[in-house]
């Protein structure tokens, strides 16, 4: 019902920045809850940062906070600064049928293939 591909991925220097997106297909996309997620080798999946289907709500990681912001317009975006060699991991798109945006993996229906984000030191 929901097809998500992520995008933006790369490797860049500890400090740098990067921008993230988020394309989904489907007409349901507006009307649900957006989440992304991240996973290093050997590593659970874990939260960084969810967005209510309006993009008035928005929710993130403690480790993320103030330096990575959600978005949503055409696309579900992911705005990278000040990153650190612990942000390396395959970032997940996820799209959950709820208007309410979760942190958990369990709350969301739909994923995307990911994207690699490496940060060098």
């Amino acid at each position: 019902q929901v097809q998500l591909e992520e995008s933006g991925g790369g490797v860049v220097q500890a400090g740098g920045s990067l921008r993230l997106s988020c394309a989904a297909s489907g007409r349901a996309f507006s009307f649900y809850a957006m989440g992304w997620f991240r996973q290093a080798p050997g590593k659970e999946r874990d939260f960084v940062a969810a967005i209510m289907s309006s993009g008035g709500r928005t929710m993130y990681a403690d480790s993320v906070k103030g330096r990575f912001t959600i978005s949503r317009d055409n696309a579900v975006n992911l705005q990278m600064s000040s990153l650190k060699p612990e942000d390396t991991a395959v970032y997940y798109c996820a799209a959950r049928r709820a208007i309410g945006a979760v942190t958990t993996e369990s709350g969301y229906d739909y994923w995307g293939q990911g994207t690699q984000v490496t940060v060098s030191s």
